[in-house]
């Protein structure tokens, strides 16, 4: 995680927020544990409830109603909340089932994570990402989708980068 920092203060320097939902503050405390983190690292918001999802990150709500607030669409939504909820220049977002679902059609944990990147005032390019967790505890799914936002973004930190 060293990297994220090294990273995040090369040339220009950028600013990093996060809204979890899934992962449920795990993204935030790996982020803070970096030594220096307080160097980008502007903050971040768990919001599991629409209403939160809505209120504080801009989420579509008739979207979100439709899908249990769970979907690429959601996270992307969620990431850019985060950007703009906090003044990032990027924003990360993590929304899904830490466990099995049967009523919501989630026979297996999941989730979808976004990465959004300010490109103008209020432009953004945003990835996503998909992380099925077969198999796994609930804790074990927050963990393995927290890895993957992570590693994503480091991965779209060094292909910006040019490393």
């Amino acid at each position: 995680m060293a990297d994220l920092k090294e990273l995040m203060l090369s040339s220009p320097r950028l600013t990093l927020a996060v809204a979890e939902s899934m992962t449920c503050g795990r993204v935030q405390a790996r982020i803070g544990a970096i030594s220096g983190a307080s160097d980008f690292f502007l903050g971040g918001i768990t919001a599991y409830a629409i209403d939160q999802k809505v209120k504080h990150l801009g989420v579509n709500r008739a979207a979100a109603k439709r899908v249990n607030s769970v979907s690429a669409q959601v996270a992307e939504q969620m990431a850019r909340g985060a950007c703009r909820l906090f003044g990032s220049d990027v924003g990360l977002g993590t929304t899904g089932y830490a466990e099995p679902s049967p009523a919501q059609g989630a026979p297996e944990a999941f989730a979808w994570w976004a990465i959004a990147r300010r490109v103008g005032d209020d432009k953004f390019e945003v990835a996503s990402g998909r992380t099925d967790c077969p198999g796994l505890t609930r804790t074990q799914a927050q963990d393995r989708v927290t890895d993957e936002v992570l590693a994503a973004l480091l991965e779209s930190l060094t292909s910006r980068s040019g490393s």
